[in-house]
């Protein structure tokens, strides 16, 4: 794992402290210099025709596993997968997920107060960490070794109340290292210093003048982003002071569909100057919105099948997931405005069922499969321990060939160009799919001061194809700083790189 302190350690300036100096004109690192990953990585399986209309395997956590999943992610060349019902008492699980079809469990321990695990904030800020939801807050895990979670502390959140499940309670975070940016529904949002996360501080909280109940929320460098959970707003903060979250003028506005109507979606996601998000009832689906302008956010397309109900969205490539209750969508998504239905995955419960089984929520693409989970393990007749008992993830082949596409680099913030930025500022990019975390450093993600070729000393922090880069001083005022993403350097998880150079440039106030 690379960058576990200061990403790098220049670029300064000269003796007079003028940018430029010779201490910041050494080559920066190799882009693919990064320490290796330790685990097996992605799978790479090829399938004789796709998309599947079964699973090929089943991802359980075990014994106590209640079969209430939600998302997952891979770090270190290793699948990792929270599981717990709302009501919390859940575990982690570690697999190989190296053969998509044949995974192994390598361990599962107990997370004792975790509740449904929306969002997974990751940070190697302090070491690699993870943070989840708790019944009374958030909780941090130790992932010095991926394959043995340590539980590490959790900060309890005032007005937090479980068991109030929608109002009082945390929805979903964020992890911009080293504040948590916490979504507390009806609370609002909480600024968590997890600087030490052994000891976590709440250094701030922000209350909406219009309601919302916070639900979703992203960080992206100055940008943060709430949606409503099961409700039709969405507020853009301005986060350049990253303790004192401000509204954008402009940025708060209500979801609607084609026709203008508000709709109420379930949960969002943010990449690529857009929010994706997963219609809830009245016909589910997806909408999107630019959001490119910040101050001025428009509706762009979107695709509603019938009966169904969104749960959550994400996206890679050219396509957009999402979990709609009963069945999962995939949509082409290459052109927003004409968004196509492309294909639709069902759950199998052991056996044959008129109905689909479980409550399929999430369905979250890796390589060539994609990994559909229900957060609901409904009791029959016919199935007294559940309709989808031990089958709670399933794995659908997606390509019949194997990912040999790397991310690309599809929003920056602060946008290239811009001027008058906080010398406070963080810089943010999104990906065209989520990336092993392991693969960002100095080397591969840069932030550059003029005439220097060392990139500037900060941490790293990544969660669902948005990465993060916190500058460990603030930044020097009416200075330009490029942006530079290298061919090579930042891989997905399946170990492919990226493979175009990105560039952007902005300068700081004076």
């Amino acid at each position: 794992m690379a960058a576990l302190g200061l990403a790098a350690l220049g670029c300064g300036g000269n003796d007079d402290g003028n940018a430029g100096g010779s201490a910041c004109r050494a080559p920066g690192p190799d882009p693919a210099a990064y320490t290796p990953i330790s685990g097996p990585g992605g799978p790479r399986n090829t399938f004789p025709s796709a998309p599947s209309t079964a699973p090929c395997a089943f991802l359980d956590g075990g014994e106590k596993d209640p079969d209430h999943h939600n998302g997952l992610f891979m770090i270190d060349g290793y699948l990792m997968m929270p599981w717990a019902p709302e009501w919390a008492d859940g575990g982690i699980s570690v697999f190989d997920f190296s053969n998509s079809c044949a995974p192994q469990r390598l361990n599962t321990v107990e997370a004792v107060a975790m509740r449904e695990t929306h969002a997974t904030g990751l940070s190697q800020h302090a070491g690699r960490w993870m943070a989840v939801t708790h019944l009374k807050g958030v909780s941090f895990w130790d992932l010095s070794d991926v394959t043995q979670p340590v539980f590490g502390s959790t900060i309890e959140l005032p007005g937090v109340f479980y068991p109030d499940a929608y109002a009082r309670v945390v929805m979903s975070l964020f992890w911009q290292a080293p504040y948590v940016y916490v979504a507390g529904a009806d609370n609002g949002l909480y600024v968590v210093d997890a600087t030490d996360p052994l000891q976590p501080q709440i250094v701030g909280t922000y209350n909406f003048e219009v309601p919302l109940r916070a639900g979703a929320i992203f960080a992206v460098g100055n940008l943060l982003a709430v949606s409503a959970a099961e409700g039709t707003r969405t507020a853009l903060l301005d986060i350049s002071d990253p303790g004192n979250p401000q509204p954008i003028p402009g940025g708060t506005f209500e979801v609607t569909d084609e026709a203008g109507t508000p709709r109420e979606v379930y949960h969002s996601h943010l990449n690529g100057d857009k929010m994706w998000y997963a219609r809830k009832g009245g016909g589910g689906g997806l909408i999107i919105y630019d959001i490119k302008d910040p101050s001025a956010p428009a509706y762009l397309g979107g695709n509603s099948p019938p009966n169904s109900n969104g749960g959550y969205v994400f996206v890679k490539d050219h396509r957009a997931f999402v979990g709609e209750s009963n069945f999962g969508d995939v949509f082409d998504v290459s052109d927003p405005s004409a968004v196509r239905l492309e294909h639709t995955f069902h759950l199998q419960a052991d056996g044959e069922l008129t109905t689909d089984p479980g409550d399929f929520d999430t369905l979250i693409p890796l390589g060539n499969v994609v990994i559909a989970a229900s957060d609901e393990n409904d009791k029959t007749d016919e199935y007294p321990d559940g309709e989808v008992q031990g089958r709670a993830s399933q794995v659908f082949a997606l390509e019949s060939a194997a990912d040999t596409q790397g991310p690309s680099v599809t929003m920056v913030s602060p946008k290239s160009g811009a001027t008058g930025v906080a010398t406070t500022s963080r810089i943010g990019i999104t990906l065209s799919e989520f990336v092993e975390l392991g693969t960002v450093f100095a080397g591969s993600f840069q932030v550059l001061a003029p005439g220097c070729s060392t990139p500037i000393a900060g941490y790293y922090s990544g969660q669902e194809g948005i990465l993060n880069f916190w500058p460990a001083e603030p930044l020097e005022p009416g200075t330009t700083y490029e942006v530079v993403i290298p061919a090579g350097g930042i891989t997905d998880y399946l170990g492919n790189p990226t493979v175009e150079e990105f560039r952007s440039s902005f300068t700081t106030a004076e």
